[in-house]
């Protein structure tokens, strides 16, 4: 019992905790199984160096509550690669499918696209072993990068804790940190809003202007394989500057753990709004909460994804998945600020509330509890 695993572990799980090694193609990955008393897990693969045992763990329960909060016939899972998702093409498709492979006895595992992976891997996984979501049209999926479920998704949440404090959209400033799928969309769907992104960020940099961006022209840069240090307009700043721009919302839309206890001082938006998992440390979330910045539970703000993969999964359209993720979206944030409004706690607490009260309902329909 001093495997460190073990300390991952509690009420809801995780339900399996799987290493996957396959030396002749250079496969080094992991599954966690979190919980699937509600239904089968759904949750993204997920391609980086340096992904982690612990990362894996804590994105598997942000999927559990996700699926919970949003009222999805699903668990909770998750899946990591340890490789560069920039590798070469062929390279990146014999490890995908090794994985596929791999993973094919764990029935209770639906596949999702995440960091690193897309629509094409998920056709490959599909290929395999015939149990993925995100997939291209031509194999009748909802491709949900391309039409930025995710994007969409936390559009409706910012709308909803707009109308919470009194901010006026129309008008808002935003940075954007991470420009790839997810950030890309949320700035396309927050400017429809009459929103201003005056900065945004990638791995090479973040780039700043005042007056806001042409969002179109920095998508079509970064869509023909830019760098935003690249960019030929704006001031161009270290990374983890977006961070504290001057601006009304701030969107954590890449890696975990971007906000942190030690640089949660710096921000100034008054609005935090993640379009990715784990993007703010519980400390950092905590502070901010201290200082009266409003920080949306990730995983209720950025649901869009896997509402939209469990759609595409039970054989729904793109339309009615738009219209589900809408609906799902604002009625969970309403619930969740109204919670935090009434109890005292942190809008995260309340959510994570909301949600076990849901695992546990599930749970205990089951013989089994996860």
């Amino acid at each position: 019992m001093n495997d460190p695993i073990f300390s991952l572990y509690d009420e809801f799980g995780p339900k399996s905790v799987i290493y996957i090694h396959e030396p002749k193609v250079g496969l080094r990955a992991i599954l966690v199984v979190d919980n699937v008393a509600a239904g089968p897990s759904i949750g993204g693969l997920r391609m980086a160096p340096d992904v982690s045992l612990e990362e894996c763990a804590r994105l598997a329960r942000a999927m559990t509550y996700k699926n919970a909060a949003a009222g999805l016939p699903h668990g909770g899972g998750k899946s990591v690669i340890f490789a560069d998702p920039a590798m070469e093409e062929g390279a990146k498709e014999e490890l995908i499918r090794a994985f596929a492979h791999a993973i094919e006895p764990v029935t209770d595992y639906i596949v999702g696209p995440d960091m690193g992976t897309n629509e094409t891997a998920m056709a490959w996984i599909l290929d395999e072993i015939g149990r993925s979501v995100g997939l291209p049209r031509e194999l009748g999926g909802i491709p949900l990068d391309e039409i930025g479920a995710t994007g969409f998704g936390l559009t409706s949440a910012v709308e909803v804790a707009c109308d919470h404090t009194g901010l006026k959209l129309d008008g808002a400033r935003v940075a954007i940190q991470g420009f790839g799928s997810v950030g890309k969309h949320a700035a396309r769907f927050l400017t429809g809003k009459g929103a201003v992104v005056v900065a945004v960020a990638d791995s090479s940099g973040t780039i700043r202007k005042p007056g806001g961006f042409d969002v179109s022209q920095v998508i079509a840069f970064k869509n023909e394989g830019g760098h935003l240090a690249d960019f030929p307009d704006g001031e161009k700043l270290e990374r983890e500057a977006v961070v504290a721009v001057e601006c009304e919302i701030l969107v954590p839309a890449a890696r975990p753990d971007v906000v942190r206890a030690d640089n949660q001082g710096t921000v100034k938006a008054g609005l935090v709004a993640p379009g990715a998992n784990i993007g703010v440390t519980p400390e950092a979330e905590r502070l901010l909460h201290d200082r009266s910045v409003l920080c949306l539970p990730d995983f209720i703000s950025n649901a869009g994804g896997v509402i939209c993969a469990s759609v595409e999964y039970h054989g729904g359209s793109e339309a009615q998945a738009l219209s589900v993720i809408d609906e799902k979206i604002r009625g969970n944030m309403r619930e969740v600020l109204q919670r935090a409004a009434g109890s005292g706690l942190m809008p995260r607490r309340a959510a994570v509330a909301m949600a076990e009260e849901r695992v546990r309902s599930a749970m205990a329909l089951r013989r089994w509890s996860s």
